[in-house]
């Protein structure tokens, strides 16, 4: 299997059928250095406008309508000292009335420390002071949706797209159903950290080193699929929330009928019991709900 370095020389703030930037075999690996969310890169110079412009699309070899395109995040290395977030609340996740209450949504500059694997909050407000442990995550992935639509990077759907979901970092895998031709994979926006839910409206916004795998799986998926060391879970992308939650319960169902050999009824009382739902993102015009099982209890 071949390794691809790719720097992209234009970035996309649609994920749709786009003439391939780089073409590679099923199961090869790329190296790509993503920039952030509003378009700056790794030194701080803007060379695209927001938002999430993504690299790609990587076309892979073999992929066809049907198919599954497995990512595997191997790697993610921050390679900018400095990431950035919007400094209150988004008014849509407070009650309507509280709204007034909230300080201007500045932004806030946070200093990023990979060896030491922090994130601090510069010019805190008085009294108080943030250092976290840094998180990679790829805030918006995916592949081209189906009937050559073109999606704004601001949202999300069956195909992927900008789901905020913070387990998709270094050791995940995750799958994509595939609509069109070679599958034309695209990446960006990756955080150092961010909560459930992007409830700012950003993650910590930055750039990253990223190495991931493309691999082509012959078999169908409805929602995207992933995996981590302990969980697996199903991603459904919708508005409003409970409809997320529909798609993403619906496609686990699927996933332990196929591949756990689980019927319906077996599927729905370890289901009942053992779920855990994630949100996502619920700032952006599609919410994201991810329905989520411990890989324990599927070792049968």
């Amino acid at each position: 299997m071949a390794h691809h370095l790719f720097t992209p020389e234009t970035w996309h703030h649609v994920l749709g059928t786009l003439p391939a930037a780089l073409t590679v075999a099923s199961g090869d690996t790329i190296t790509t250095d993503t920039i952030d969310a509003n378009g700056w890169d790794r030194h701080g110079v803007k060379v695209t406008t927001g938002p999430n412009p993504m690299n790609g699309p990587i076309a892979v070899t073999g992929a066809e309508p049907g198919d599954s395109l497995r990512v595997d995040i191997l790697a993610m290395q921050p390679i900018r000292p400095t990431g950035w977030t919007r400094a209150a609340l988004a008014e849509n996740v407070v009650d309507p009335a509280f709204v007034p209450h909230l300080p201007p949504r500045t932004r806030a500059t946070w200093a990023i420390d990979g060896n030491a694997g922090t994130v601090t909050l510069m010019d805190p407000p008085p009294g108080f002071a943030l250092t976290l442990p840094l998180a990679p995550m790829i805030g918006c992935l995916g592949v081209a949706p189906a009937m050559g639509q073109a999606i704004s990077t601001a949202t999300s759907g069956e195909y992927g797209g900008n789901m905020d979901y913070r387990r998709l970092g270094p050791g995940a895998t995750i799958w994509f159903p595939v609509s069109t031709q070679g599958a034309l994979f695209f990446l960006g926006d990756a955080h150092a950290t961010q909560g459930d839910g992007e409830i700012v409206g950003t993650g910590i916004e930055t750039c990253f080193q990223i190495t991931f795998r493309l691999s082509v799986e012959k078999r169908s998926i409805t929602w995207p699929r992933g995996q981590t060391e302990r969980d697996i879970f199903t991603l459904g992308n919708a508005r409003p929330l409970d409809q997320a939650l529909q798609h993403a319960t619906t496609e686990m169902v699927r996933w332990l009928e196929q591949d756990f050999g689980l019927g319906i009824e077996a599927a729905s009382h370890l289901m009942g019991q053992a779920v855990r739902y994630d949100i996502g993102n619920v700032y952006d015009p599609a919410y994201t709900v991810a329905c989520r099982l411990n890989r324990s209890l599927l070792k049968r």
